[in-house]
């Protein structure tokens, strides 16, 4: 099933490059997999220019596995003609075709829980990007297994949910985050420093709720306590981050986006630490809003990022 699929209203132009954005207005947004093969864009804009439907925007890609991407945004059908339009997507193009497909619509804003623990530099982005409408979803609630944030996030009006968590507890403060997440259609890991469980990540599934996390990434990786002064003794060059979906398998999950910056031997762990949120809260922001903008599709364990 295709996954990463976000319903806002705006459009975030490009990964990798700086945020650019636009109103979208009231479109449609169809995003497709398939075998590849000659004519596929032409199917599909065939078909809705046969539906009276403007086009609007295309991406698409061919793997050298052979492998279809796109996405397609054109101009919404009436409500009343979206179901018979879908219906006869999937009989006469998606089937033959062996496609898996989703239709979504840009005036439908996708709801965002946010997962944090004690550092704000990803929530406080987060915050601002979504005050100001730059998010392409609406965050529903923030809950954290400690109080530290807890101002700052009822001071923008959303609901702060403390729910500590322990070896002893662990199973339990998960039943209750997720009851306090609820029917959610994204969950963000801002650094929450906690290590979600298998039978959490499928109660998210089963919900069709992926999460996404930022973590930094340092070459060499450098794993547990203050990474940035393990850096700073190493003599690293390059700060990075890095944003993906959350797996089972720790910081295995298929890869959104990645940023680094370079780094000199004057920079002391102060510096490294400024840097290295910097790039968090910029590449966790961009793979985010990917993910609400519909332009993230799954490829094995790769992403298609358009």
């Amino acid at each position: 099933m295709l996954q990463g699929f976000g319903l806002p209203a705006r459009v975030a132009r490009g990964i990798g490059k700086n945020l650019l954005i636009a109103p979208e207005g009231n479109t449609t947004r169809l995003l497709l997999a398939c075998p590849d093969r000659p004519g596929l864009i032409a199917t599909a804009s065939g078909f809705l220019a046969d539906a009276g439907l403007n086009i609007v925007d295309v991406d698409q890609h061919s793997t050298a596995a052979g492998r279809f991407f796109m996405r397609m945004v054109f101009d919404s059908p009436p409500p009343g003609d979206r179901a018979m339009l879908e219906s006869r997507f999937a009989r006469e193009i998606a089937g033959p075709a062996e496609m898996e497909f989703s239709f979504s619509e840009s005036t439908r804003r996708k709801r965002v829980a946010v997962m944090v623990s004690r550092e704000d530099h990803c929530l406080s982005d987060l915050l601002w990007r979504w005050r100001n409408d730059h998010l392409g979803g609406e965050i529903v609630v923030v809950v954290s297994n400690h109080e530290d944030l807890r101002g700052e996030v009822e001071a923008v009006g959303l609901p702060f949910e403390h729910v500590p968590i322990s070896a002893e507890t662990r199973e339990q403060a998960e039943h209750r985050a997720l009851d306090l997440i609820g029917n959610v259609d994204l969950l963000v890991l801002a650094r929450y420093m906690q290590i979600l469980s298998p039978a959490f990540l499928g109660a998210l599934e089963a919900v069709g709720a992926p999460a996404i996390n930022i973590h930094h990434s340092f070459l060499p990786a450098f794993v547990g306590a203050d990474p940035y002064a393990r850096a700073h003794e190493r003599g690293v060059k390059l700060i990075g981050a890095t944003a993906h979906y959350v797996t089972a398998e720790l910081d295995a999950g298929p890869i959104i986006d990645q940023d680094v910056v370079r780094v000199g031997h004057e920079a002391e762990v102060p510096d490294l630490v400024r840097i290295g949120r910097d790039v968090e809260r910029l590449v966790l922001a961009r793979a985010v809003t990917a993910h609400l903008e519909d332009r993230v599709l799954l490829d094995g364990e790769r992403t298609v990022v358009f």
